[in-house]
């Protein structure tokens, strides 16, 4: 698969590394830092395909996924994250993504998961439940979900403070 490729992330020196990847693997690469700037050169231009992160400043890509799977038809969209959560995970595949991969992912990786077309029945299941932090990330990621990403209200359903809620979300997910 080739074709224009848009790939969203806010990290400049990840961004650079996987357009160049991308384009030596036959794309043409047109990259945004954020949701406001993707969503421009969506506005005119088509894409084939997407490469999302999720966590940009501003408007996540949750957002960004919604809008080109609305707008252009046909559009093939990987979410790409390094805070990768149960709760966005459905979300994003709610609003139309084709995979969610966690960084690290390299081109390949983002390549494969574009020619995917179904599921695995024989993706591996854990032998162990998640630890209580991995659960309590989760939990956070669906309340800050179900709040449409309002962090003072999922702090109110959690009934914390909106500084802790926020400490808690500048942290890297607790592994499984």
């Amino acid at each position: 698969m080739s074709g224009r490729l848009l790939l969203v992330d806010d990290d400049e020196t990840f961004r650079g590394v996987l357009s160049a990847a991308l384009a030596r693997r036959g794309y043409d690469v047109a990259t945004a830092a954020d949701a406001s700037g993707a969503l421009a050169l969506a506005g005119g231009r088509r894409f084939d395909c997407a490469v999302v992160d999720l966590r940009m400043p501003g408007p996540s890509g949750l957002t960004v996924v919604e809008a080109l799977v609305r707008d252009q038809p046909g559009i093939r969209v990987v979410v790409l994250t390094g805070y990768a959560s149960i709760a966005t995970a459905v979300e994003a595949i709610k609003l139309g993504a084709v995979h969610y991969l966690t960084k690290p992912a390299d081109a390949d990786e983002v390549i494969q998961a574009f020619a995917r077309r179904a599921g695995d029945v024989h993706a591996p299941v854990p032998d162990t439940p998640p630890s209580v932090g991995r659960v309590e990330w989760e939990h956070i990621q669906r309340v800050l979900a179900d709040s449409a990403g309002n962090i003072s209200e999922a702090a109110r359903r959690l009934g914390m403070h909106r500084r802790t809620l926020q400490r808690k979300l500048h942290k890297r997910p607790v592994r499984s």
